[in-house]
């Protein structure tokens, strides 16, 4: 990866319009907004999870927007969530990109009893997004878990 001293307006552009692209699927998903997540993905998109990063078998892979909708509810099942979004590489050609980015995930679960756990997954996602009609969307996201930590939380 080189490091640039200069770049074009129209590719500065391109560059927000990507972070905020990876931004806005974080943002959705601390929101519990699942359609908007969705929205955020081309129509025949693919999405594959694997919850060990070491483990070249995926545990989850979808194919078409729709069949992200059951993914991005299970958030519900937290009391709350927070996607930290770190750093991120993007290369592109045109009207395709690819890139990696970095997030660590705060998961907090309230059981019936009050107690409270914090469990938090170091993830990356690799990338393959493209731009249609002048937006930036996902066409292809790998969620690849490196690491979670469970914790109970003091009252």
């Amino acid at each position: 990866m080189s490091i640039r001293t200069s770049v074009t307006e129209a590719e500065a552009a391109d560059r927000l319009a990507l972070r905020e692209l990876i931004d806005a699927y974080a943002h959705c998903a601390d929101r519990r907004d699942a359609k908007g997540q969705m929205a955020l993905f081309t129509e025949d998109t693919h999405f594959v999870v694997y919850m060990d990063a070491r483990d070249p078998e995926p545990t989850q892979e979808l194919h078409g927007r729709e069949s992200l909708a059951p993914v991005f509810d299970a958030l519900n099942a937290y009391a709350a969530t927070m996607h930290f979004n770190g750093q991120s590489t993007i290369e592109w050609e045109g009207d395709r990109a690819s890139g990696e980015s970095y997030c660590l995930a705060h998961h907090l679960t309230e059981a019936d009893d009050g107690s409270r756990t914090m469990m938090v997954a170091s993830i990356r996602y690799l990338d393959t997004m493209v731009k249609r009609e002048g937006e930036w969307l996902f066409a292809e996201r790998r969620l690849l878990v490196n690491w979670t930590d469970t914790r109970p939380l003091q009252l």
